[in-house]
């Protein structure tokens, strides 16, 4: 059913459900499992950074390196379970990379992590999975976690 799966990581608890879940199904269908990180455009570019004088202690660097300690993370995790694994770390705005990467991949499946927030949060900063959702085309799976310490609704 599943040749190729597409997770969607950002390095929280939600991604490494999502990931468990996807590294579980790729297992399932004997499927290739590709990973993306990326890196949040918008995050390092609103920042001047003129107190920095080497690249590598800006903001960008340590969102490069979350990003590959992610995807390491999981390729481990993948490797240990027998799944053939790609990642990738990419530059961009979240959503449309995400969609973007699994058009390139040819993906049959989006695996995506969400975490339970409260609606006064997702009104005003919005949530890259729900954008995914809206601009994908593609089958997808919502895997959800609730932060500990809060009852499901």
């Amino acid at each position: 059913m599943y040749d190729t799966i597409l997770l969607a990581t950002d390095g929280t608890v939600a991604s490494e459900n999502a990931a468990s879940h996807a590294i579980e199904l790729a297992q399932t269908h004997d499927a290739d499992l590709r990973v993306v990180y990326v890196v949040d455009e918008s995050v390092y570019t609103a920042y001047s950074g003129d107190e920095y004088v080497d690249e590598a202690e800006g903001p960008e660097h340590g969102l490069e390196e979350a990003g590959e300690e992610a995807l390491d993370a999981i390729r481990r995790e993948a490797e240990a379970a027998g799944v053939d694994v790609t990642g990738e770390l990419r530059h961009g705005d979240p959503a449309e990379t995400i969609v973007d990467y699994a058009d390139e991949a040819d993906a049959d499946l989006l695996v995506l992590g969400t975490q339970r927030r409260p609606d006064e949060y997702r009104a005003l900063l919005g949530s890259v999975t729900d954008r995914v959702l809206r601009l994908a085309s593609r089958p997808a799976i919502v895997v959800k976690t609730e932060v500990e310490g809060e009852e499901s609704r």
